[in-house]
């Protein structure tokens, strides 16, 4: 933050500390999101599953805007990008700087997204932990 400001006069704190808490955490569970997702990769595919979830995290981060707007990818692609949350809490952070938002309520949308995928997680995490049990799978990992 200090770099961003000495060096390009970008100040992040422009918004106010409520709405960067707001932002902060919808990253915070958009990683949570990300990162049981893996969990369950991992417990289903084993260790084979590592390369395919640093490609699904790459990818997500293509998608969701982090690099750029979501308004410069094509239509189809940006299908794709709503219905990953992180990209509502980009749209929501880009609009403390005068970029117009793509989506309409992108704060609610994000929250809602991350907060749907985080139960229907909880359950197929559930589901993979009892069947890497099953298998003999999860003693494999603790190899």
């Amino acid at each position: 933050m200090i770099a961003s400001y000495a060096l390009f006069g970008f100040n992040f704190t422009l918004p106010g500390a409520l709405p960067i808490a707001l932002f902060v955490l919808g990253l915070f569970l958009s990683a949570a999101m990300v990162g049981v997702f893996v969990c369950i990769l991992v417990l289903v595919f084993g260790n084979r599953a590592e390369v395919a979830a640093w490609s699904l995290t790459s990818l997500m981060l293509l998608l969701c805007g982090v690099y750029y707007p979501v308004s410069v990818l094509p239509v189809w692609v940006r299908g794709l990008a709503e219905i990953i949350p992180l990209t509502y809490f980009l749209e929501y952070f880009r609009l403390f700087y005068g970029f117009p938002p793509l989506f309409s309520h992108v704060l609610l949308k994000g929250y809602v997204m991350v907060i749907a995928y985080l139960v229907i997680e909880i359950f197929a995490m559930k589901a993979a932990l009892h069947r890497a049990k099953r298998t003999g799978l999860l003693l494999k990992l603790s190899e």
